[in-house]
């Protein structure tokens, strides 16, 4: 056990937690502040959303001890705020809860958006508030009663927080963030003074940091009919390899190693265009190779960074090559939530065996070859094909041994 001083909802106390205990529990169990909902305990959902030091916080997925001197609110400490009282009555006037559970939360990220957003569209607001779900309402009246009080605030002359009181990088709680919490609490005293924050106006610099770990790494293995010193020079025109890839193009030839692009990607209702920049090596002596790059998509505000590598050698039969690929990759923002799934596997496979029928047919026909490439990569059609090929798997193991 061990013993964490918070602030919850403006009162100090100092507690026992268990190592593992998540903030959840923490506030439900411990000090009977229910308001707080428990969904998919995935960090996916937002029923759970709450302020660590101000900053919306997913504590299904957030440690009790790793906020020890922070300042914590909960739905119950929002109850004289002034935003959310103005969204209390709002969601009453636009019909935007039905069941409730999911509510807590949504009020909470609602009150951030209010905050910290100037003037948002419709479409900015849903995608601010992507992060919490509902199977209930299908977001009109949500997305209604926040547009309403920013209306409304800003007709008075209330204008938005910029960054919502964020004033340094890094995770929420244990005073991080450096902002301060609804009730009034500043975080701990006892931090490093805060540092301005950065802001990036242009695409981020493809150098990875050598000490970076992918979240997500797969290898896949594929083999084509035609020659290693064919298959290898093709990889070398990185122009004809992006146009085998669904969704990918480039801004115009590689200097030096160092391109830029795009892919294009759609997962069910989110469409977003990925623009970044990469570095490319290439070892002849060894026909190994690898791709390094960061991209952001400015309407989901998700980003992405990744390293590809390559080998490319001798098939097992006269004329053929195998292909050895390692993927790791680490996608943040609205986006983020898919690549938690078991299912990328296998949607990476398929994919990759897209790019693979491309290849074939490029090689095949040189120079004049129109591979059938998407205008964007529907990762929601192939999570969606992925999922109907398994559960037919299933009923074929299931009944097919009758």
């Amino acid at each position: 056990m061990n013993t964490i001083n918070l602030t919850i909802n403006g009162k100090q106390l100092s507690a026992a937690a268990e190592p593992r205990t998540h903030l959840a529990d923490f506030v439900r169990e411990y000090h009977n502040l229910t308001g707080t909902h428990i969904g998919c305990e995935h960090g996916v959902c937002g029923a759970c959303t709450l302020l660590v030091d101000g900053v919306p916080t997913r504590s299904c997925i957030t440690f009790a001890v790793a906020c020890d001197h922070a300042a914590v609110t909960t739905i119950e400490g929002l109850d004289n705020d002034e935003i959310a009282t103005e969204l209390r009555a709002a969601f009453k006037r636009e019909h935007a809860l039905q069941c409730g559970y999911c509510t807590p939360g949504m009020m909470v990220s609602a009150r951030d958006v209010v905050l910290r957003m100037e003037n948002p569209s419709e479409h900015d607001i849903r995608v601010a508030m992507s992060g919490n779900l509902c199977r209930c309402t299908g977001y009109v009246g949500i997305v209604k009663a926040v547009q309403s009080v920013i209306e409304a605030r800003r007709d008075r002359g209330a204008g938005a927080v910029p960054g919502g009181n964020r004033k340094v990088l890094g995770p929420a709680g244990a005073g991080h963030s450096g902002a301060v919490g609804a009730a009034g609490v500043a975080p701990r005293r006892d931090s490093a003074a805060p540092k301005p924050v950065a802001v990036a106006t242009a695409a981020p610099a493809s150098r990875l940091d050598p000490n970076w770990t992918p979240q997500t790494t797969f290898a896949q293995s594929f083999t084509v009919e035609h020659p290693v010193a064919e298959v290898w020079d093709f990889f070398g025109r990185i122009g004809d390899v992006a146009t085998c890839l669904p969704g990918a193009s480039l801004n115009g030839e590689p200097v030096d190693g160092h391109v830029e692009g795009r892919i294009k990607v759609k997962v069910g209702p989110i469409s977003a265009e990925f623009q970044g920049v990469a570095d490319v090596s290439r070892d002849d002596a060894t026909r190994t190779g690898t791709i390094s790059g960061t991209g952001k998509d400015q309407r989901s505000n998700s980003a992405t960074r990744g390293l590809i590598g390559y080998a490319v050698k001798q098939g097992d039969g006269p004329g053929q090559t195998r292909v050895d690929v390692t993927v790791g990759f680490t996608l943040t923002g609205v986006l983020a939530q898919f690549s938690r799934s078991g299912l990328v596997q296998d949607i990476a496979n398929r994919l990759i065996a897209a790019f693979v029928q491309n290849l074939e047919a490029k090689l095949s026909a040189g120079d004049d070859a129109a591979p059938v490439v998407a205008a964007e990569f529907d990762a929601g059609s192939l999570f969606t094909s992925v999922v109907v090929g398994r559960i037919k798997a299933l009923f074929a193991s299931l009944f097919g041994r009758r």
